[in-house]
């Protein structure tokens, strides 16, 4: 049994060890976009389900030792594959469409090294099942998948806690294949004892192996199972991630109880109390319903979100457990949970973003819990007792329906993509009437509808801002030319005056739109407007020098700045596109992160000065609200600041903090506390 524990850990240990290295390696050539984040597991948990059905041809089509020579043979193959570094090459030939770019670029990158760790929990446990060892012992199989679930949830914490701030991304990937070498030479050695060991089947294990195959129902109800606990995992992460607390690696936090669930259910079914978790469940449900409804304090919202998953989940996944066939057939249970795991994924990944114009996926992923729960109780239950169940299901769907409006209904306009879903909202206020743009619960900008207000800079860049001050400290005797990354609602269109040129750089169409058709900051601008789509990074790597007087930096997903526009090689890179006395402005207002030392140490690198300008606008000013920026500026012009730059923090780099390059970033050292 050691040995295939052994295999089983250290396989599940590096599954998600790399989902998280890979990951990072592809999110600066998408944007930092979150939805990359949804992507990968889309596309690892195809390669779950592949690895899943190839085990199962295996073990319906082949005798044991031929499975050994195939599967040895595959993963001697996949060393030819090593190390798993992205190629930056591959940018020149990516399609067009975002989605489709990131799954080749996993594909050619981890897929086989992915594919073949991932056939290991269920492969593992049929060649126990049928060694000598198992014949002696009697432990079940079903232990190893509790324990591949344990090493991945041991994967998934280790990574931002132990490799991400002391390992550089190349570094990384080298562990990693070589984590992946040992890998190969324990699965090799596995086999080894498995192909000593193959026991000849006694009476009881003949009778193991006539059990009758699950009807087609009793797979589709595993496949339900398994899909719906996927959708409310991802889901319920996409809410509160983007929602209620764009945290970095609060997505591990759901993940971690999704499998923890696994491990419970899997290791022993007493862990999963059905009357408890049954009852429980309305629970969950009321619970969702309220954080859906109504704000609350972010740790409340948490709190609740993550305890309702969590009941999710175990009732999914006990539920998974409870109906698992005799051992003849766990290759084909195996299957069918990755297919729902699967399933689920890509509803959430692919298909929403892509027919929904709203977050839908929540209420439909609550729905098809409720719903299997009933299908799975309904044999159990007497004549009233479905009726009541019925009707309480019909009530909580009319509900959900509620719920799913509301995402739309007062609102000006939503739209939803790969990058982001968008609302523009409308109030009315102490000056008038006033627009806002909304990502999430994040404000990206907002304007007065009624003269003279509606040419007045608001929020983030109001004329008390960092991003105002510097631009009013520019010359004002001659036309400017003005860079901006991140659109928003144009809202630094109202700085341009004639004869000035702004370019700004947006990466997505649909922020564009928005902010043209719902907002008049572009078309009321004195300035000439030039729109450039795609991610600005790259697009700024690719444009000639532009000489700005002024680049300012405020692309934002969520709340949160894509750290690859914050690296050494970023900010190199845009300082390129300076004039000689040009500024480079940094928006880094976050709740959650502090990005000043980043900031610092970054323009020590550079031999910059960085100064930052916090403002905490006076009470009852409606212009403005709490923003951070930094200044990038040569020593000289920090030595001279013009009187409306004056009063900005200098900042200093603190000592034994990296800085932050395409190969290395650390969200968790500026976490906020």
């Amino acid at each position: 049994m050691p040995i295939f524990a052994t295999t089983v850990f250290l396989s599940a240990f590096l599954l998600f060890q790399i989902q998280p290295i890979v990951a990072k390696m592809i999110l600066p050539w998408f944007g930092g976009a979150s939805s990359v984040w949804s992507l990968c597991l889309v596309f690892f948990q195809a390669e779950l389900l592949l690895g899943y059905a190839y085990v199962h041809w295996m073990h319906e089509k082949l005798q044991a030792h031929r499975q050994m020579v195939l599967h040895g043979g595959l993963l001697l193959l996949s060393l030819l594959t090593l190390p798993v570094v992205a190629n930056p090459a591959w940018l020149d030939a990516l399609p067009q469409s975002p989605s489709l770019s990131v799954l080749l670029v996993l594909a050619t990158t981890v897929g086989a090294p992915y594919l073949l760790l991932s056939t290991t929990g269920p492969l593992m446990q049929a060649w126990y099942a049928r060694s000598s060892l198992y014949a002696t012992s009697r432990v079940q199989p079903y232990r190893l998948y509790a324990l591949s679930n344990l090493a991945s949830m041991l994967g998934l914490l280790t990574y931002p806690v132990l490799v991400e701030p002391w390992l550089d991304l190349r570094p990384q990937a080298l562990v990693w294949s070589t984590g992946y070498a040992l890998f190969v030479v324990a699965c090799l050695a596995t086999a080894a004892v498995t192909w000593r060991g193959l026991h000849r089947a006694t009476d009881a294990d003949a009778a193991a192996q006539a059990a009758p195959r699950p009807p087609w129902t009793e797979c589709l109800l595993w496949v339900g199972l398994a899909a719906t606990a996927t959708v409310l995992l991802l889901s319920i992460t996409r809410h509160l991630t983007q929602d209620v607390a764009p945290v970095p690696f609060l997505w591990v936090l759901p993940l971690s109880l999704y499998l923890l669930s696994f491990i419970l259910c899997f290791d022993a079914p007493r862990y999963y109390v059905r009357s408890a978790f049954l009852a429980a469940l309305p629970v969950a449900f009321l619970a969702l319903d309220w954080v859906m409804d109504a704000g609350m304090e972010v740790l409340w919202l948490i709190v609740l979100l993550c305890g309702a998953l969590f009941v999710f989940c175990m009732v999914c996944h006990g539920e998974l457990v409870r109906r698992k066939p005799p051992v003849r057939h766990l290759t084909l249970f195996y299957l069918m949970l990755s297919i729902g795991g699967a399933l689920g994924g890509a509803f959430v990944g692919l298909l929403a973003p892509a027919v929904f114009n709203a977050y839908y996926e929540l209420p439909i992923g609550l729905f098809a819990c409720a719903a299997l729960v009933t299908v799975v109780l309904w044999s159990s239950l007497q004549r009233h007792w479905r009726v009541l169940l019925l009707m309480a299901l019909l009530a909580y769907g009319a509900r959900l329906v509620d719920i799913s409006r509301s995402y739309v209904q007062g609102y000006q306009a939503v739209m939803r993509n790969f990058y982001s879903q968008l609302r523009v909202d409308e109030s009315t206020d102490a000056v008038g009437p006033v627009r806002s743009m909304l990502h999430g619960r994040i404000n990206h900008g907002e304007q007065y509808l009624q003269e003279p207000h509606r040419r007045q800079p608001t929020a983030y860049y109001c004329e008390l801002s960092g991003i105002g001050r510097a631009i009013r400290s520019l010359p004002q005797d001659r036309p400017l030319r003005l860079g901006v990354v991140g659109l928003g609602t144009g809202t630094l269109a109202a700085y341009g005056r004639p004869g000035d040129v702004m370019r700004i750089y947006e990466i997505n169409d649909q922020v564009l739109s928005l902010a043209r058709s719902h907002f008049t900051y572009l078309q009321d601008s004195g300035a000439t407007i030039e729109t450039a789509l795609g991610d600005g990074r790259l697009v700024l790597e690719a444009d000639p020098p532009q000489g700005f007087d002024l680049l300012a930096m405020d692309a934002f997903s969520g709340d949160s700045i894509p750290t690859h526009l914050l690296t050494l090689e970023a900010l190199r890179g845009y300082l390129r596109h300076l004039a000689p006395q040009g500024l480079l402005a940094v928006h880094i207002t976050n709740r959650y992160l502090d990005l000043e030392p980043v900031m610092a140490t970054a323009a020590q690198a550079l031999g910059r000065v960085a100064v930052a300008y916090p403002l905490r606008p006076p009470e009852g000013d409606l212009y403005c609200r709490s923003s951070t920026w930094v200044l990038l500026m040569t020593p000289a012009q920090a030595a001279q600041l013009p009187p409306v730059l004056a009063g900005g923090k200098p900042l200093t780099a603190p000592a034994g903090f990296r800085p932050w390059t395409d190969s290395f970033s650390n969200l968790l050292g500026i976490l906020k506390d």
